[in-house]
């Protein structure tokens, strides 16, 4: 079954609203209010069985922010599937290192903001 928000996993996303990374923090005090191409982006957003920690129906992307934790081959793999389960739903997902938000916040705001427009294709 797909379902967004899902009301069964509703107080385990909340308890990571609770629990935010600095990484996650700072992502989102540049995301919230529309701040960013004035798209809404929502914090431990469930689709289907999975949270993502950010995500813009508008242009249905999920942002990931790992830790080191990701790295480990059991959680690459369950990533791997994640994003898979996600892509078949129409949903891109980018990932940012907790380290790459915290030592170049502006450089990872680019790299997202290049996934929410759309490209400038040339005219014929």
């Amino acid at each position: 079954m797909f379902v967004f928000n899902n009301t069964v996993i509703k107080s385990q996303r909340r308890e990571l609203r609770k629990n935010f990374t600095d990484a996650e923090r700072r992502i989102w005090s540049k995301l919230r209010r529309k701040q960013v191409l004035g798209l809404r982006f929502f914090r431990q957003y469930s689709v289907g069985p999975y949270i993502l920690d950010f995500y813009c129906p508008a242009r249905k992307l999920g942002v990931e922010i790992d830790g080191g934790q990701h790295a480990e081959y059991s959680a690459t793999k369950y990533d791997e599937k994640r994003s898979e389960y996600l892509n078949k739903h129409g949903i891109r997902i980018i990932r940012f290192w907790n380290n790459d938000i915290l030592k170049n916040t502006d450089g990872a705001m680019i790299e997202l903001m290049k996934n929410l427009t759309p490209p400038i294709l040339p005219l014929a």
